[in-house]
């Protein structure tokens, strides 16, 4: 009887991996690469690679099954996200510890002194927008879980750090909480603000630009429309892999509610389009936070201060790689504007970036001028 049953498990066995090795055979004979792949240094390997993976049989069961384990057992996702309550998800980068942190962040705020510095040389302004974490914003859903030392006083030392500096920075998080019973600030699922989070912001640092300078040309009306809502699955929800055979146990995707800022007089703007590219008093430079589309930021930014602007915020890129890019534009040498106002998530402050594509050279001319104690003085009036 055992031989038997020994034998019939065997059999199974075998025709299981038989089975999926005829499945999988669909990726070797799908695949196709394009003519100019290189076939020397690896680049066709990685290509087939890639797609054999892509069409692996059990790729998309195993991830899902797996993704339950941690999720039930451990009430955790892949790494990326911290699963907090009520269907909350926060970046785990608001909360893991940094290699060289400390050092980092000394660093990125020398880098910030400097950028200050690059700009003044331009005799152009430098608003720094600090966005507070969402679990800082949001402490009531994210359970047990509790952020380093260095990420728990992050902000207030970001903030105090470039008011020493003499760096125009409201306080975000302060006008945030305020505004919390107006609405949803934050996505549940998602790292970013929603449209009401991001109008909050705009009009704080409308606030502090108009008590700071006077801004060029006339102002320009806005107006901002609501644009009815649409369901929507935040970024975060992709490290936390349970679709389709778990879907449901998925947080409930968030309720955007879509908002569009113009200008009040549209054929007006389009008229004066030809000219109003030196004439714009305001850029823009930041991370997805402005970048996207979704969140309406710039355009928030634009009916605030009353003036039009121009976005050099990219997406996945971090705050610092967008200004580098910036401060070496032919926007800024040839037409520089009046005022730059630099979106900078604190989460990134102890963070390290790749600036790979710069002079290390000009990078650390910037570092060393951004933590000259008589610029510093200058700035500062001690």
């Amino acid at each position: 009887m055992n031989r038997t049953l020994n034998l019939f498990y065997i059999l199974l066995f075998a025709g299981l991996l038989l089975t999926l090795s005829l499945l999988s055979m669909r990726g070797v004979f799908g695949f196709s690469a394009a003519q100019d792949t290189a076939v020397l240094n690896g680049k066709l390997a990685q290509a087939f690679e890639k797609h054999y993976d892509a069409e692996f049989p059990v790729k998309q069961p195993g991830t899902n099954l797996w993704a339950l384990l941690d999720f039930k057992l451990f009430g955790e996702g892949r790494q990326g996200v911290l699963i907090g309550e009520n269907g909350w998800l926060y970046s785990d980068e608001e909360f893991d510890p940094v290699a060289d942190g400390a050092r980092h962040l000394r660093d990125n705020l020398a880098l910030i002194q400097g950028v200050r510095d690059e700009l003044a040389r331009h005799n152009v302004e430098l608003v720094l927008a600090i966005v507070p974490a969402k679990s800082r914003l949001y402490p009531e859903h994210v359970g047990d879980s509790t952020p380093t030392a260095l990420r728990e006083d992050l902000y207030p030392r970001f903030l105090g750090a470039a008011h020493k500096a003499g760096i125009i920075a409201p306080d975000l998080f302060a006008s945030l909480e305020q505004a919390k019973d107006q609405g949803q600030l934050f996505l549940r699922t998602d790292t970013h603000w929603t449209p009401l989070g991001a109008e909050v912001v705009a009009g704080r640092l409308g606030q502090a630009v108009t008590k700071a300078m006077t801004l060029r040309g006339a102002p320009q009306h806005y107006i901002t429309q609501n644009e009815g809502s649409e369901t929507y699955k935040g970024d975060l929800t992709r490290f936390l892999p349970l679709a389709p055979l778990f879907e449901e146990l998925m947080p409930e995707p968030d309720h955007l509610q879509k908002r569009a800022t113009r200008a009040a007089d549209e054929s007006a703007s389009a008229d004066d389009a030809l000219f109003a590219e030196t004439e714009v008093p305001v850029a823009l430079v930041g991370t997805s936070y402005s970048a996207n589309d979704r969140w309406n930021f710039a355009g928030a930014l634009r009916q605030a201060l009353q003036r039009d602007l121009v976005n050099h915020a990219e997406d996945g890129h971090g705050p610092i790689l967008p200004m580098l890019k910036y401060l070496k534009s032919d926007e800024l040498k040839n037409a520089p504007p009046q005022l730059v106002i630099w979106e900078f998530p604190e989460r990134y402050l102890p963070m390290t970036s790749d600036l790979s594509d710069f002079d290390p050279e000009w990078v650390a001319s910037l570092r060393k001028g951004g933590t000259t104690d008589e610029r510093l003085a200058a700035r500062t009036g001690n």
